[in-house]
């Protein structure tokens, strides 16, 4: 997995750089109706608006899991609970030897 994922962070990587030597030019960003302005490089305020959106993806898959992890975790509990039972219901019965009634009319 880890081959895979290095193989196409290279192709990822040359694209970033060359995106970013052609794109050195200055954007100004203004924050409507904020009174703030951004001066920086394009390839810094689409880099930045990309990293942002997959922050925000990310975090709401994370939120939306919520509901199946704890139905995993409520799953894992009561299988362990079933694990117990099954044990202590297969455990060896340690009970007192039962011996043979004595003879009472013997004299």
């Amino acid at each position: 997995m880890r081959v895979v994922a290095r193989l196409l962070a290279l192709p990822v990587a040359v694209v970033v750089v060359t995106f970013a030597v052609a794109n050195r030019h200055d954007v100004r960003l203004d924050f409507w109706p904020l009174p703030w302005v951004l001066d920086l490089p394009v390839y810094l305020a689409v880099l930045g608006a990309l990293a942002i959106g997959l922050a925000a993806g990310v975090l709401l898959a994370w939120a939306g899991g919520h509901g199946a992890r704890a139905r995993a975790r409520t799953e894992k509990r009561r299988a362990e609970s079933l694990e117990r039972q099954l044990a202590a219901a297969q455990a060896p019965v340690t009970s007192p030897p039962i011996l043979p009634p004595a003879d009472h009319h013997a004299a």
